[in-house]
């Protein structure tokens, strides 16, 4: 039997998609996406993870922090990685290159690393391991949206 609680929760989940949706299908056509798809985001990760009022201040100075350095470091794995310049160099240019693509990975991996500990300060492991599985399901159908609209 399941109970009011799981019911409720499925309900709102499945309601913060719905919005979240909505909201990224706008998001393509306004200049003022990046924000909504932020706003989306977090109004996700907050419904998931349950925070207490004493966590969330806590938790999102942490997360925002957090959060630009991973996007900066994925940035530039994507410039490596796309580098038009990139079909000129030599053996050893591309090595180097392939080099650091790796290099910044590893630093990925290492903010990973030292932002869990700091995570852990604030929320328990069970919602951090919800805030991963959260940050999966968001880019996933933020990238099912983007994909029906092209």
């Amino acid at each position: 039997m399941v109970n009011f609680t799981t019911m409720r929760h499925a309900w709102i989940s499945w309601l913060v998609g719905l919005v979240l949706m909505a909201q990224v299908a706008s998001a393509q056509d306004d200049g003022n996406g990046r924000q909504k798809i932020e706003a989306a985001k977090i109004g996700l990760i907050t419904n998931r993870l349950n925070l207490t009022t004493d966590q969330a201040p806590q938790f999102w100075a942490i997360y925002n922090e957090y959060n630009a350095k991973k996007q900066e470091l994925n940035r530039r794995v994507r410039q490596l990685n796309n580098a038009p310049s990139r079909s000129n160099l030599n053996d050893e240019q591309l090595v180097n290159g392939l080099r650091e693509v790796n290099s910044t990975k590893q630093k990925l991996a290492d903010l990973d690393d030292e932002y869990m500990g700091r995570f852990l300060k604030v929320i328990s492991p069970a919602q951090l391991a919800e805030l991963y599985k959260t940050e999966q399901m968001f880019n996933k159908m933020l990238l099912n949206k983007l994909n029906q609209g092209n």
